[in-house]
């Protein structure tokens, strides 16, 4: 679910700025191709040597994404986090959610509905959606606050009724 960090580049042939896309936008545009290059992978490599590179690629991209995020929103704490939840994640109803916590040192919510599995249920792409959204949300958090922990036991995309993120900041 975390945002790309591409999005807000200039574009340099035309120096006027790149348009702005949600991340539900985002990630339906580049899931068929993210698709398609895995499914390549699956046949040279095997399924879970695939999976591991997709999964480690994707990972260090959301770990770039959250340093990224941290600067554009002036901070790494829960509170700046919190408003990449809204502003970014759940942006075009991308996400219903319940805040349970909101503190310094503890951010809790969960997710009670997800356009983002729909998304890939539309496109066919279930098999994927794990490793291209929720994939990311662990090392997008450590990029945006290194103290930052995600303690995630359920996601719809995997079957469960919510997504439960609890998101702790460790001591330093």
């Amino acid at each position: 679910m975390s945002d790309e960090h591409s999005n807000n580049s200039v574009r340099k042939e035309s120096n006027h700025p790149a348009p702005q896309i949600s991340t539900l936008e985002r990630r339906e545009i580049q899931a068929p191709l993210m698709a398609c290059l895995i499914d390549g992978f699956i046949r040279e490599l095997g399924h879970e040597p695939a999976m591991r590179v997709a999964s480690a690629a994707i990972q260090a991209d959301a770990m770039e994404a959250g340093k990224t995020m941290a600067r554009k929103f002036g901070g790494n704490t829960t509170r700046e986090l919190m408003r990449v939840v809204r502003q970014v994640w759940a942006e075009d109803d991308a996400l219903v959610y319940d805040i349970l916590e909101e503190t310094d040192q503890m951010l809790s919510f969960n997710v009670t509905r997800c356009r983002y599995v729909e998304m890939y249920e539309r496109l066919g792409l279930n098999e994927f959606g794990y490793c291209l959204s929720c994939n990311r949300d662990e090392p997008f958090i450590n990029g945006f606050n290194p103290h930052m922990k995600l303690i995630r036991t359920h996601t719809i995309m995997q079957g469960a009724q919510i997504c439960d993120f609890r998101i702790i900041v460790e001591e330093k």
